[in-house]
């Protein structure tokens, strides 16, 4: 590219941060840095009104946990500062009298009861061409008369003035040209006078240009923006320099039709936020991925491949494989649909490619809000009981379920176990099978297994029973990791005691 690769992601501080955004994040930060660009984030809190304490801490704070990396920004500075919209006060207004100067734009008073009346009067109103010259705006008022309005202090807004009859292309590096007419546009308000601040459209539009943005990523909702956006760089007489556009398909509900919500969570049972985040009005809590257990790696991998595709059939990518890889061409015109059971599925993959060492550390915190001390039990123990079975949880907290038992011995039995497998003989029989293990200094699963399993096949005692017996007496159920594995991290002695404790607690169930 004969341009250097410059993104922005550019999120209001209203609220958590959405997942879909979190996608168009992500979209940006490969493209820019498989290009060598850079990814700068900018606050857009122009929307004084709707500002949500918090939410820009959050903002980062996400993008962190992600791994998306900042350049340019509020809190890495950067050439092209301030990165927060309100702090550019000064330069909008500048851009503003710029429009005006050149007849551009034109000054309105409209009242709010003003513009209601003209919706009533004229069915699908919208202040245009056709119907500006019945408003009350600089171009219908005496110059003397609008100063004046301004000098005593009267609202006004400052609006863009789009000419009919104009065929506007815009340019889509997904979805190719797109023609609108202007006719179906209409002037909007780029500046209130009553807060002093930019609307969307002309702070998105001069700060892209200031901040030298090459490639305007964002959702498919702004799609209808972009043709205003367009007539705005032209009427600033920067055509040369504008972006390159690029629409990206909505993430649409995981059944039914429309764009995917935080109902649709709360609903079928699954995060929209990447973290937990707590309204600071309400008090409400919505989930978030971070706390429900998702890694932050599987994250990007699934959202990566909602809406694009690295043109094969490879899921298990990387943030640095994704980098390589992506590819505006491979991203679909179409709405992607939100399939939350594929996040899940990505967990489970990235969770079993954990070393032991590091899905330890994360069990710790469960095994705390489970009343175990993790200091009890040496690093060497908690990894060996993770890498036993890791293999069947999605989720770290899905460890204390299919792990307690190396923790804590059972002092209750599955009735259905204890109905199937243990009968007046069991204790002899376990008693004996006990004596046969204490005869190896460590049952380990190499050295006690075959030997101690040829014996019960010598003694022609039910093998599937006697085992069974014994995982029940010693993990509470009959399922779980090899029982010759479990036995030798436990130790003899812990063995011994549980199967005591087992004999002394299970009576047989009456067939």
């Amino acid at each position: 590219m004969d341009r250097e690769v410059r993104v922005r992601f550019a999120p209001s501080p209203t609220g958590p941060l959405h997942i879909g955004g979190v996608r168009t994040a992500l979209y940006n930060y490969l493209f820019a840095r498989q290009h060598g660009g850079k990814m700068i984030l900018r606050i857009e809190d122009t929307d004084s009104q709707r500002f949500v304490p918090g939410a820009e801490a959050y903002i980062n704070e996400a993008l962190k946990w992600l791994g998306i990396e900042i350049d340019e920004g509020v809190s890495e500075g950067g050439p092209y500062g301030p990165y927060k919209q309100s702090e550019r006060r000064d330069i909008y207004r500048q851009h503003v009298k710029m429009l005006l100067d050149a007849g551009k734009a034109y000054i309105a008073f409209d009242t709010p009861e003003e513009l209601n009346a003209a919706r009533e009067a004229t069915a699908n109103f919208q202040y245009d061409s056709h119907t500006r010259s019945a408003m009350r705006n600089s171009l219908t008022m005496p110059d003397e008369e609008v100063k004046a309005l301004i000098d005593g202090g009267t609202p006004y807004v400052v609006r863009f003035k789009i000419d009919g009859g104009r065929a506007v292309e815009v340019n889509d590096l997904i979805r190719g040209k797109v023609v609108i007419k202007s006719d179906i546009l209409d002037d909007k308000v780029l500046y209130k006078s009553a807060d002093d601040l930019p609307t969307y459209h002309l702070a998105n539009i001069v700060d892209d240009h200031l901040m030298k943005v090459s490639h305007v990523i964002r959702g498919e909702e702004w799609l209808p923006s972009a043709p205003l956006h367009v007539l705005l760089y032209e009427a600033f007489g920067w055509a040369d320099t504008m972006p390159q556009f690029v629409h990206l398909p909505l993430l649409l509900k995981p059944d039914g039709k429309g764009k995917l919500s935080k109902r649709d969570g709360d609903r079928l049972g699954f995060p929209v936020f990447p973290l937990l985040w707590t309204d600071p009005e309400t008090g409400n809590i919505s989930r978030g991925y971070r706390e429900d257990g998702y890694l932050p790696q599987a994250v990007v991998n699934f959202l990566a491949l909602l809406g694009w595709n690295p043109g094969d059939d490879t899921e298990i990518m990387a943030m640095e494989e994704l980098i390589k890889r992506f590819s505006l061409e491979h991203c679909s015109r179409s709405g992607a649909k939100f399939a939350y059971e594929k996040g899940t599925w990505f967990n489970h993959q990235y969770l079993q490619m954990l070393p032991d060492e590091e899905l330890a550390e994360l069990f710790k915190p469960v095994l705390r809000a489970n009343g175990i001390n993790p200091d009890d039990f040496s690093n060497e123990y908690i990894c060996k009981a993770v890498g036993m079975v890791k293999g069947r949880i999605n989720f770290v907290s899905d460890l204390w379920q299919h792990a307690a038992f190396f923790f804590v011995a059972p002092s209750e039995y599955e009735e259905k176990s204890v109905r199937k497998r243990w009968t007046p003989e069991t204790p002899a029989l376990l008693s004996e099978l006990i004596s046969w293990l204490k005869e190896y200094p460590t049952p380990s699963a190499a050295d006690a297994e075959q030997p101690v399993l040829a014996r019960i096949k010598e003694r022609q005692w039910h093998m599937g029973n006697v085992m069974n017996a014994l995982r029940l007496a010693v993990v509470g159920e009959c399922k779980g990791p090899h029982m010759f594995d479990i036995m030798e991290l436990l130790g003899m002695t812990e063995v011994e005691q549980r199967v005591n404790a087992a004999i002394n607690r299970i009576k047989p169930v009456e067939q």
